[in-house]
């Protein structure tokens, strides 16, 4: 397991990220940290590793793209002094130049898509333990679909940055492709962006498997 004790992780990104988080902070009782893959994850680490303490905090705004990140970024990640940092963001950033053609200025093209993430982990890398970047998908698997398709390319300059800086790179396509071997589409989300609990579980998996997460941990002693 790459946390080590005491360790603290800034989970941020869009509404996959927020599902219904408390704001400011996403964190505490009465499901601060939200109902999705970011609860999931805390709720495995915490039964799998009680020992580790680890403070899990929830930044995940809805809507948001990866310019609204740069704008939130000292006081949601810088300030909160994170020995971790994991981002997924891009959805909307493709998504928008789908459901808003005609709204340009709510489009986020890959080359300020690239440049931004690029630049944000670089501010933070010299900061944080480790950065943890996390793919765009689309729960489409027709890979030539023009939404499919583009997708893939931010999740390709997501990689590349990854491999720049020396972060975990979490390929969430990859995992959501072989549920859609088994499972509709519009099954897993109505409306093949935000994800129903299988889902949600699916990240965090795929989330924890770069962190080592030791799934065939030690049984309970009972």
């Amino acid at each position: 397991m790459k946390l080590a004790k005491s360790d603290t992780w800034v989970l941020i990104g869009d509404s996959i990220t927020d599902c219904g988080r408390k704001h400011p902070q996403g964190e505490g009782l009465f499901d601060g940290i939200g109902k999705g893959y970011a609860a999931l994850a805390e709720g495995l680490i915490h039964s799998f590793y009680p020992e580790l303490g680890i403070r899990m905090i929830n930044m995940g705004s809805s809507g948001h793209t990866i310019k609204d990140l740069k704008g939130r970024w000292e006081t949601d990640v810088i300030q909160l002094k994170p020995d971790w940092v994991s981002i997924l963001i891009g959805i909307n950033d493709v998504w928008r130049q789908f459901d808003q053609p005609l709204i340009k200025e709510s489009h986020v093209y890959i080359d300020e898509y690239e440049s931004t993430l690029r630049s944000l982990v670089g501010r933070t890398s010299s900061q944080v333990k480790g950065i943890v970047l996390m793919a765009p998908f689309y729960l489409e698997p027709n890979k030539e679909d023009a939404m499919r398709a583009m997708m893939d390319r931010y999740g390709k300059a997501v990689k590349n940055i990854a491999e720049e800086y020396g972060a975990l790179y979490v390929d969430t396509q990859a995992y959501m492709d072989r549920l859609m071997e088994h499972i509709y589409p519009a099954t897993l989300a109505w409306d093949r962006v935000h994800p129903n609990f299988t889902g949600h579980m699916t990240i965090a998996r795929a989330l924890l498997d770069v962190l080592d997460f030791d799934w065939a941990l030690r049984k309970a002693n009972v």
